[in-house]
């Protein structure tokens, strides 16, 4: 494509270093799109024939269809998708096929296809969280009256219902919803038309090119167009958030599989054995989901690192920006279609829940509460409330060994109604706030969820 200014043909072995075809192969149905985007442009302003137009539409909807039947050779020497499909097009229609690279650049092409490969990724990403979601609001509405202890580091704290543990899932995955969103209304303009730096002096109408595209706008500076891919770390955070979220509950599932615990039953289907003992039953999915955070993360630092010592506008190092955004789409995609069949085949051992949440040290809190409520300050009560577990320490008991005496001894405000309201039952009953997880305000959310993600 540059032999007018070259008198040697370039280096084998820098035809395999530069190539990027093994990898943005995948841009191939995007970049014919764009194409035939430029091209009605091309005609609109006179410079393609109406037939040159149809000669261009019907080549390139060809060649799709060869790729999609793996009928199409990939071409090492042509470096990349777009010359691939250019070079073909041009091979089989002649001259139109040459005239459709006109006021355009590999630079605003490959903006524009990338741009418009995400948005179709992150719909499929999105529809990838919201059944996610949907599998964690089925597993909570189908055991919304099991409770089990809440954690903080790791210590049992205040019982929770277990629907309450999930939905704080689905919320974090609600915002990972939302930051697609985002994500996709900002890279939502056409960089078409910059050209490879400054535009091009042959004027097309952009805006026409952004309505057959579905673009909301078109960019308003070419050297940012050409040279932007805040879009793409954008996704790449985006991105590396879910992976986080879908860790902690990884933690939370493989500690809930766990003998010690005992709160879940994961499926055979999802589970893996060992090679050495029989009994094994491995949370391999939440481990390996775990583990392939990390990539996640690397391939946000990895881009970052890339982009952050380009002078302006576009530079070769750019064409790495698509390996690290391809591999971690993928592995977001594999990770939330085997998590949710894991989800959906999880079964809860309520029965085991029950007895790890009847702990009356868990109601620690609640007995501060009503001493609170009976005009005790509250740092007083937390002191006092404090002695009483210390007590329990010492005697090897719990709360609920202590005799009134024991109590009226702390605090003379405690009388015998907190035997009958100390309970994890009625510790729940009694969280109202918004936010809480009462019965009433639990199933309010479930209800909300089950609306929202609806369809």
């Amino acid at each position: 494509m540059w032999r007018g200014r070259f008198k040697q043909s370039t280096a084998d072995s820098l035809r395999t270093f530069s190539e990027s075809i093994s990898f943005d192969w995948r841009l191939f149905r995007h970049d014919i799109q764009g194409s035939i985007a430029h091209a009605s442009a091309l005609e609109k302003a006179g410079l393609l024939t109406a037939v040159e137009l149809q000669q261009i539409k019907d080549g390139l909807l060809a060649i799709e269809a060869d790729i999609d039947e793996g009928n199409f050779h990939w071409d090492i020497a042509l470096e990349d998708v777009h010359m691939n499909i250019e070079a073909e097009l041009t091979r089989r229609i002649g001259a139109a096929g040459a005239k459709l690279h006109t006021a355009r650049s590999r630079n605003d092409q490959v903006a524009t296809d990338l741009r418009l490969y995400l948005r179709d990724e992150i719909l499929a990403l999105q529809e990838g969280l919201r059944t996610l979601q949907r599998s964690l609001l089925g597993l909570a509405s189908k055991n919304a009256e099991a409770i089990l202890p809440g954690y903080t580091h790791l210590q049992r704290a205040q019982p929770v219902y277990f629907a309450h543990h999930l939905l704080a899932y689905i919320e974090m995955f609600g915002r990972d919803d939302s930051r697609l969103t985002d994500t996709a209304r900002r890279m939502n303009s056409l960089p078409l038309g910059s050209g490879a730096i400054a535009g091009s002096t042959i004027v097309l109408d952009r805006h026409y090119i952004a309505s057959l595209l579905g673009f909301d706008s078109v960019t308003r500076n070419s050297m940012d167009a050409v040279s932007d891919r805040d879009f793409a770390v954008e996704l790449l955070n985006a991105l590396a958030l879910i992976g986080m979220h879908l860790s902690r509950l990884s933690e939370d599932v493989i500690l809930w599989a766990s003998a010690e615990f005992g709160y879940v039953t994961l499926s055979d289907a999802y589970t893996t054995g060992s090679s050495l003992m029989p009994q094994k039953k491995n949370p391999d999915v939440a481990e390996l989901t775990r583990g392939k955070t990390g990539r996640l993360f690397g391939n946000l630092m990895s881009l970052l690192t890339t982009l952050k010592g380009l002078p302006m506008t576009y530079n070769r190092d750019m064409q790495e920006d698509k390996e690290p955004v391809f591999d971690s789409i993928d592995t977001i995609k594999n990770v939330l279609a085997v998590f949710t069949g894991m989800i959906s085949e999880t079964r809860v051992n309520a029965a085991r829940m029950t007895t790890a949440a009847d702990d009356w040290n868990l109601i620690a809190t609640d007995l501060a509460d009503y001493l609170v409520k009976k005009g005790v300050p509250f740092r007083h009560s937390h002191e006092i409330v404090g002695g009483l577990v210390a007590l329990c320490n010492e005697r090897t008991c719990s709360l609920a060994n202590l005799g009134m005496e024991d109590y009226q001894n702390a605090a003379p405000q405690f009388g015998n109604d907190i035997y009958g309201l100390l309970n994890a039952s009625a510790s729940l009953a009694a969280r109202k706030g918004i936010g809480a997880p009462s019965p009433e305000n639990v199933r309010t959310e479930l209800a909300r969820w089950k609306k929202t993600l609806a369809g």
